[in-house]
């Protein structure tokens, strides 16, 4: 093997727990977000203008 070739699969072997730590981290982050969204829709302003919107474009379609 090459010298530069052996350096890569030495690198390759220290990264290989390093996906799944990613992925939780990427998990944790988007139910968070997902949270955050949930909090927002549930508020009384925004539930009315999605109500608003919801109600114009039946109007408009009918």
């Amino acid at each position: 093997m090459t010298a530069q070739l052996t350096r890569l699969l030495r690198r390759r072997q220290r990264d290989a727990g390093m996906t799944t730590a990613e992925y939780a981290v990427g998990i944790m982050a988007a139910c968070t977000f997902a949270l955050v969204l949930l909090g927002v829709v549930k508020s009384g302003a925004v539930r009315s203008a999605l109500a608003g919107i919801v109600q114009s474009a039946l109007a408009l379609a009918g």
